[in-house]
């Protein structure tokens, strides 16, 4: 099933809790919080202590993607009854392995990010270890960006690599995603799709989640 996570990264923080809620009862699947430390990333967003204030909001489970340097030393901050995955850089991680059974053994479940520059190949001895492989459709840091296109490749690629090992973890993309290239990110292999602007930049919020639920429901791809 083809699941939303929008990424409050886009949200109006003076109506955070109210528009997370918003999501959520509108139908959002997880909510995705781009965390950013300004030396990964050329950007700083916000921290635990920002995700941590909508614990007590009725809200979908939290994807936290960790664009950050060390993040080994950040990985009880994030962790909640809330959360569902906690998804590292390939690129931040010294030993990735190790870093991938580190968050399993806090009893959630781990991803893998991957910038454009890249390849899928970079992966090949952890995605046995993994739940989640983030295909990252934009340079992390800003949001708002042009979706690159050769990330459905990769897309491909990675729906390949799981059926013909057998391997479980889902795929997701975070990157100018829109309702108009959904079905292609979809028919790809894309299980799980991070918005940003394009949910929150809407005039109505609830109603762009559900065209985004629609459209993800009549895609092709399994």
């Amino acid at each position: 099933m083809k699941k939303l996570a929008p990424s409050i990264l886009s949200a109006d923080f003076s109506r955070l809790g109210e528009q997370v809620e918003l999501i959520s009862r509108a139908g959002a699947d997880y909510v995705h919080v781009d965390v950013m430390d300004g030396h990964f990333v050329p950007n700083i967003s916000f921290g635990a202590a920002v995700m941590k204030s909508l614990n007590k909001c009725h809200i979908s489970p939290y994807d936290v993607h960790l664009m950050i340097e060390r993040p080994d030393d950040y990985l009880d901050n994030f962790i909640t009854e809330k959360t569902a995955y906690i998804v590292v850089h390939q690129e931040a991680c010294v030993h990735l392995h190790r870093t991938l059974q580190n968050i399993k053994s806090k009893g959630v479940k781990c991803g893998v990010a991957i910038n454009p520059a890249t390849p899928v190949s970079a992966l090949e001895w952890v995605l046995a270890e993994t739940d989640l492989i983030l295909v990252m459709s934009v340079n992390p840091g800003f949001g708002g960006q042009k979706f690159i296109p050769s990330a459905l490749e990769k897309i491909r690629q990675l729906d390949q690599l799981r059926k013909q090992k057998g391997y479980d973890f889902v795929i997701e993309i975070d990157g100018g995603i829109t309702l108009d290239n959904i079905r292609d990110v979809a028919d790809a292999g894309c299980d799980i799709f991070v918005a940003g602007s394009a949910v929150f930049g809407a005039e109505d919020i609830e109603k762009r989640v559900q065209e985004f639920k629609e459209r993800m429901d009549g895609c092709t791809g399994e």
